[in-house]
């Protein structure tokens, strides 16, 4: 359960700061387009890694869980 809310709070602070360059970028060009679309690419990927790492991870020690309490051999 712990990876999941690291996972959260990482896709979270990912989303946010992107957030920030989306509002500075539609009113203010602070960016080349091509550059943005960059960041934007790396934004998702960034997200989606850290959610499949977190589900990995959750899997992994839920099974390891399950063989100590003997329900999964």
């Amino acid at each position: 359960m712990k990876a999941m809310k690291i996972a959260g709070v990482i896709s979270v602070v990912v989303v946010a700061i992107y957030g920030i360059l989306l509002l500075g970028q539609l009113w203010g060009s602070w960016f080349d387009w091509s550059m943005f679309v960059k960041i934007t690419v790396t934004a998702v990927a960034i997200v989606v890694v850290v959610g499949l790492i977190a589900l990995i991870w959750q899997e992994i020690v839920e099974e390891k869980s399950m063989k100590k309490d003997k329900y999964i051999d």
